[in-house]
């Protein structure tokens, strides 16, 4: 039997294994995070059980409902459409794609700029403590990246396991996700219970989380899948943007420092999310240019949200 067949046939907690084996900084630096974001979400999780919640936790959570509603509404047209013409979605996709870009520099970076100076009374101190959080956002999605099976268009499957799965799955876990570290920006908006951050860029967010939620529906739809089961699962990849918005919520607490930190980290993720997956799934058909003008139209439309309800 070949390398190849064993691998495939071997148990998934056994290519979990192999992986680790071969990416032993990845899954340490993952290991670290998702210690803290357990830590983080279970204490955020007891405030709120107990009654005690922040009015940020609540408008957080809130946030992070509207871009699963979000997605729920992209995905039902599906019910009744098997397809849609795919320079069309990568219009969408490009246009989804501008709108988190813009969203990462005036609703989190900018933010925490201004916060990092008040905290530390230098603007290349703030500077600094953003692009901190920012690195840490990136260590997070390539730690995610790596161990969350999913399909790049140049390498192919990647992640432990990802020769489990067909092609349409693969391309549900990357849509999947990026709604994490979308809620986190939610939730780090909110944090402050400030709608000047928080609400253009829970706008934005929800408002590309529809063409998302259709592009999961119609690939599973196109896939063979039911209409039903394919809406359903397109709503399901949305259930991580309310998760990340708690998580986000937690991220920002305690010190006065984790604010400019958190929102450095969650632009940090956005932004490795647009370049590492979004934009290449806009450009692999071909249609680069319609694409690309999405990306512009998007982007200026999240200005012109920000500076309305900014």
């Amino acid at each position: 039997m070949s390398m190849e067949s064993r691998i495939e046939n071997a148990p998934w907690t056994a290519s979990l294994g192999a992986h680790v084996r071969r990416n032993p900084g990845t899954a340490a630096g993952l290991g670290l995070a998702l210690a803290a974001v357990l830590v983080l979400l279970g204490a955020s999780l007891r405030d709120l059980l107990a009654g005690e919640a922040s009015d940020g936790l609540k408008l957080g959570i809130v946030g992070g409902f509207a871009g699963f509603a979000a997605t729920a509404l992209g995905a039902l047209p599906a019910l009744m459409l098997r397809e849609m013409p795919q320079k069309l979605s990568d219009v969408l996709l490009g246009g989804a794609a501008g709108m988190m870009l813009a969203a990462s520099a005036f609703s989190l970076i900018i933010p925490g700029l201004e916060a990092g100076t008040t905290f530390s009374g230098s603007k290349s101190i703030a500077a600094l403590i953003v692009v901190a959080g920012m690195g840490l956002g990136v260590l997070l999605m390539l730690g995610l990246d790596a161990f969350t099976p999913h399909e790049h268009e140049t390498v192919g499957p990647c992640g432990p396991g990802a020769e489990r799965f067909g092609r349409v799955w693969l391309f549900v876990f990357a849509i999947a996700l990026h709604n994490l570290p979308e809620g986190m920006a939610i939730g780090v908006g909110f944090s402050h219970a400030d709608m000047a951050v928080g609400l253009p860029l829970t706008t934005a967010i929800a408002l590309q989380d529809m063409p998302e939620g259709l592009a999961v529906a119609l690939a599973m739809r196109g896939a063979g899948f039911s209409a039903g089961r394919s809406v359903v699962m397109a709503v399901l990849t949305g259930l991580l943007e309310p998760i990340g918005a708690v998580l986000g919520v937690g991220l920002t607490g305690g010190l006065e420092i984790a604010y400019p930190i958190g929102l450095g980290l969650a632009a940090g993720a956005m932004l490795f999310v647009v370049s590492h997956e979004v934009i290449p799934e806009t450009h692999r058909n071909g249609h680069q240019t319609p694409a690309t003008v999405g990306l512009m139209a998007g982007f200026a439309l999240m200005m012109v949200l920000d500076t309305t309800l900014g």
